[in-house]
């Protein structure tokens, strides 16, 4: 009984007649396009017929011999179709236009296009593999990338796609599918398979499905020898076919035949599947049903070329049943023996008609009815597109796949207290994924020449981050990890917590064999420079993992394993079309950057810009001086003046303010006892935040130290050594006396009130605070903020006294001093009453890039949140955060600057949300976040250098200006 079960189901293997499936190369408008087939087809000579099974191969790098040969087999023996390899897509377009020309019948234009144009073409768009495309989750994106493609592949006159790859890689040793496999999993490889042609054919561009019946399961290449798939029909029916089935009720439009050796398909074992009526008719067309084009794999590959001359593979390939052939060798002595074919009857007339009517419907189908020329103009550009690496972008981060993560080791938290380093494997750069990791905390890379001493250097560090970094040429690079490598990474891991990312496939993993000692691993795939960069932020949690392998990594991670993880809030790094910005608007900061440093407003500065907590930009510009030696670095640091206020005292008084130290209705007698009964000890925190407790402006502290008529500094009060009674450093060699601080706090208590009420900017009030929050804590300002803020944050380019972490080439320099310190201010405040107090002040002190700005104004757009860490209570930034003396006319909130309450006052561009806050800063800074757009914009410079006197930044209102065009870049 069971024999005749067995036997029933192998007589009806996946029998669907022709009929149950409907014809994917037939359009909507069945009966016009029927006309348009017949008005060519009719008027065919035998020799006509023929040339249109035929795509040969042409060139667009090659010489005019090559140009003139294809224009030979199009003219003389009427080729139907052209198969583009390398060249660029200018030169493609343009010969194109010339060979259409040429022919009579329009030609169809092929082309292998798996991840992009790049696949062939010199400057065109490269998106993944299908390995890498094969662990997303979300099947829209592949459907996305798909049209994509077929929009690229439209715009330059392509009508059919060599793609996508639906063969199952089984075996990890495949030495030709492998990353060029969606994966393992039937279903999975299936539903990409359908997104992907769905998104391209809807672009009018033919798909085509190989390499039929399934390559997945051979470890040889066809390109050099002919595979052998030794399975029963069973296993092929539930394993490799299965996609194919799938793929044809979704419409797809022509598949691919493969050169392969399948015994229970074609007993024949020298005969390639390729050229087999077995498999492609009887298989193919009768039992499978399927009714599009049927395009044999390339007639040049070994696996073909092995079995006889081109001409009888030729001929054998179209009796199999095959439409076109690609790639065919010996044009005219194949043209003749399909003749003689004809005249013995081995083949008829009926069967070569059957194939150049569905050529012509496939050219009909691509639009070749109505032929244009294609538009040389714009090409390059309009190929390599900014919503092409959107996509991009979106593809590698859903791809991203945690396959580990023991103590939940990942993402990466707890900065202020993990040393972190970076150990590469692998032959290829890894630039970009270390530069972007540095964007987020300290991290150290550490290599040496033997094992023994990379361990000794990786003692001191709490976590290791190991690299795996692989060629990303192509698909078929080597992606296994070495004897030594995986040595070393044996060793490593059992002595140090590390995260290992593979930036290749994940077979690579086949070779671990024990992962216990790995905490954590990350699969990215590929070692694309996007890749690197994603990856980076995923470890910071930046972005979340959500990739499922695609592929099973001997028992230890089963196909489909991956877990989700968890976001931490920090900055995302990507371009202005990611959130809804132009680059090219943005691109106008560029004529204002000329504009600054040509007309020397400033030598040099750095741009910062986010949305939606995705920083966009983050561009340097100019040198640090006028010399134009060092050009300025997105790491270099700046003295940010008066951006101190809401970059350190702020945070630490709304923290005291939280934990009720200090409240803002507190009076300065309050909090500062020794002000009792004077003039200023009624007033308010409140008042002093908004600047408008009739403090004076500023008192020049230092000239009461110099010589009044030659303004020389006096000896009394400075050394150009340090000691113990002259240990507080103003600049270079230049020490003031220590207890010359009692005096600038003499100073402010006594001085005079403004008479008038309201607004007068004033830093007075902040060096009240500085010594209010550090009798508070009992400990340093420049120590607090560190501990509290910058460090858990990953600022680690922020802080004050640079001079004691940085090295000099990492700061820019600011005024050249010729009143006070009689030097070049490099690395020591600027702000003379700050270098007064040792360089940590409330109001000046605090040096930084651009980015660390960025982070701490994103922490405020957060509410307090940053990094998987809650600093601030979302309600205390929002009491910060407003105005409480608009009715006098104060545009201030407290600490925070607000937009402009007169039009003729230009704190701001204009054109920002009364949400908005920010602050500027004396050398040239300025900093705004807008809750509404949420924009963050970080500007800081130089502009004191060479002096104070060069105001060129202030009174054109460049900052301002800037900040008008990142508001008009956005674009929703």
């Amino acid at each position: 009984m069971k024999k005749c079960l067995l036997t029933l189901l192998l007589s009806s293997f996946i029998f669907i007649s022709a009929a149950q499936r409907k014809d994917p190369l037939r359009t909507t408008d069945f009966e016009v396009q029927e006309i348009w087939v017949d008005s060519i087809a009719n008027g065919m000579s035998l020799e006509e017929k023929i040339g249109q099974l035929f795509m040969v191969q042409a060139y667009s790098n090659a010489d005019t011999k090559h140009q003139e040969s294809i224009t030979e087999m199009i003219r003389k023996y009427h080729v139907g179709g052209l198969i583009f390899m390398q060249g660029t897509p200018e030169k493609q377009a343009f010969l194109t236009n010339k060979y259409q020309a040429t022919a009579k019948v329009p030609l169809l234009i092929g082309f292998d296009g798996e991840w992009g144009l790049d696949m062939r073409l010199k400057n065109t768009y490269r998106f993944p593999w299908n390995m890498t495309l094969g662990a997303i989750k979300d099947n829209s994106l592949i459907k996305q990338f798909g049209k994509y493609l077929g929009q690229h592949a439209k715009r330059i006159g392509i009508h059919i796609n060599f793609a996508p790859v639906i063969d199952i890689n089984v075996d990890p040793e495949n030495p030709i599918i492998g990353n060029r496999s969606f994966g393992e999993n039937k279903l999975n490889v299936t539903e990409k398979a359908i997104a992907f042609i769905k998104g391209m054919q809807g672009e009018g561009v033919l798909a085509n499905g190989k390499h039929f019946p399934g390559h997945g399961d051979t470890s040889a290449d066809s390109h050099h020898t002919l595979p052998l798939l030794n399975f029963d029909k069973m296993r092929l029916d539930s394993i490799e076919l299965y996609p194919y089935k799938k793929t044809f009720d979704a419409g797809l439009t022509s598949v691919m035949t493969a050169h392969l050796n399948i015994p229970s398909l074609e007993p024949d074992i020298n005969l390639p599947t390729s050229l087999s009526k077995s498999v492609v008719t009887n298989l193919l067309q009768e039992q499978l049903g399927f009714q599009g084009l049927i395009i044999t794999d390339g007639l040049n590959m070994k696996g073909a070329a092995n079995y006889a001359s081109s001409a009888e593979i030729n001929l054998a390939a179209i009796i199999a049943g095959n439409d076109l052939l690609l790639i065919p060798q010996e044009i005219p002595a194949s043209i003749g023996l399909i003749k003689e074919a004809l005249s013995s009857g081995k083949l008829t007339q009926k069967r070569i008609d059957l194939s150049v009517r569905k050529i012509l419907k496939a050219k009909y189908w691509a639009g070749l009815h109505a032929y244009e020329p294609i538009v040389l103009e714009n090409i390059v550009e309009e190929l390599n597109r900014k919503q092409d690496e959107v996509l991009h972008r979106e593809l590698v981060q859903n791809s991203l796949t945690l396959l580990k993560n023991t103590a939940a080791v990942f993402p990466i938290r707890n900065l202020d207290s993990q040393k972190i380093a970076y150990v590469k494997l692998g032959d290829a750069e890894n630039d970009a994924h270390v530069n972007m990791l540095k964007n987020y905390a300290e991290i150290t890379v550490v290599s040496d020449t033997s094992l023994k001493g990379i361990v000794e250097k990786l003692k001191p560090f709490d976590l290791v981050v190991i690299g795996f970094h692989k060629s990303n040429i192509n698909p078929w690079k080597s992606y296994k990890f070495t004897k030594k490598e995986l040595r070393w990474l044996q060793v490593i891991s059992k002595k140090n917590t590390v995260i290992l990312e593979v930036f290749t496939s994940p077979y690579s993993l086949l070779k671990i064999k024990n992962f216990k000692d790995i905490e954590g691993i990350i699969v990215s795939y590929q070692n694309s420079k996007l890749a690197q960069e994603i990856s980076a932020q995923l470890l910071f949690g930046a972005i979340v993992a959500n990739g499922k392998l695609p592929v099973s990594i001997q028992t230890t991670f089963k196909e489909g394993s991956g877990i989700v993880s968890t976001g931490l809030s920090r900055f995302e790094y990507t371009i202005p079309e990611a959130v809804g910005m132009s680059s090219n608007k943005l691109a106008l900061l560029d004529k204002l950057a000329d504009t600054i440093i040509t007309e020397k407003m400033a030598p040099g500065f750095q741009i910062l810009v986010a949305r939606n907590g995705k920083v966009v930009l983050q561009k340097s510009y100019g040198y640090h001086t006028q010399n134009k030696i060092n050009k300025v670095k997105n790491t270099d640091l700046y003295d940010v003046a008066s951006l101190t206020k809401i970059l350190a005292t702020l945070p630490l008084l709304m923290k005291a303010e939280e934990e009720q130290r200090i409240s803002l209705t507190d009076q300065v007698v309050d909090i500062f006892p020794r002000f009792r009964n004077t003039n200023k000890a009624a007033i308010t925190v409140k008042e002093m935040l908004s600047h408008t407790a009739k403090l004076k402006a500023w008192i020049p502290f230092y000239k009461a130290t110099q010589d009044s008529l030659t303004g020389e500094n006096l000896s009394s009060y400075y050394r150009t050594i340090k000691s113990k009674e002259y240990r507080t450093k103003v600049a270079e060699n230049l020490f003031l006396k220590s207890n010359y601080k009692d005096s600038i706090y003499k100073y402010i208590k006594f001085a005079d009130q403004r008479e008038e009420e309201g607004y007068k900017y004033s830093d007075l009030g902040y060096y009240l605070l500085k010594e209010a929050l550090e009798d508070s804590y009992k400990k340093p300002l420049n120590t607090l903020v560190d501990v509290y803020f910058y460090k858990p944050l990953g600022a680690n380019r922020t802080g004050y006294l640079p001079l004691e972490r940085f090295s000099k080439k990492d700061i820019v320099p600011t005024e050249k001093d010729n009143y006070y310190r009689n030097q070049l201010l490099h690395g020591n405040v600027h702000d003379m009453g700050a270098a007064m107090l040792g360089g940590v002040g409330g109001h000046a002190g605090v040096f930084a890039n651009a980015n660390d700005v960025g982070k701490i104004m994103q922490l405020y757009l957060q509410k307090g949140f940053y990094g998987g860490k809650r600093y601030l209570k979302s309600e205390t930034i929002n009491k910060f955060n407003q105005r409480y003396f608009s009715n006098e006319k104060v545009r201030r909130g407290l600490g925070f600057d607000k937009p402009q309450l007169d039009p003729d006052v230009k704190a701001t561009c204009g054109c920002v949300s009364e949400e908005s806050f920010g602050h500027s800063g004396f050398t040239g800074t300025y900093t705004w976040a807008d809750p509404v757009s949420g924009l963050v914009y970080v500007f800081l410079s130089n502009r004191v250098h060479p002096n104070m006197e060069n105001r060129g930044l202030i009174e054109r209102n460049m900052r301002t200006k800037i900040q008008q065009v990142i508001q008009d870049a956005i674009l929703d």
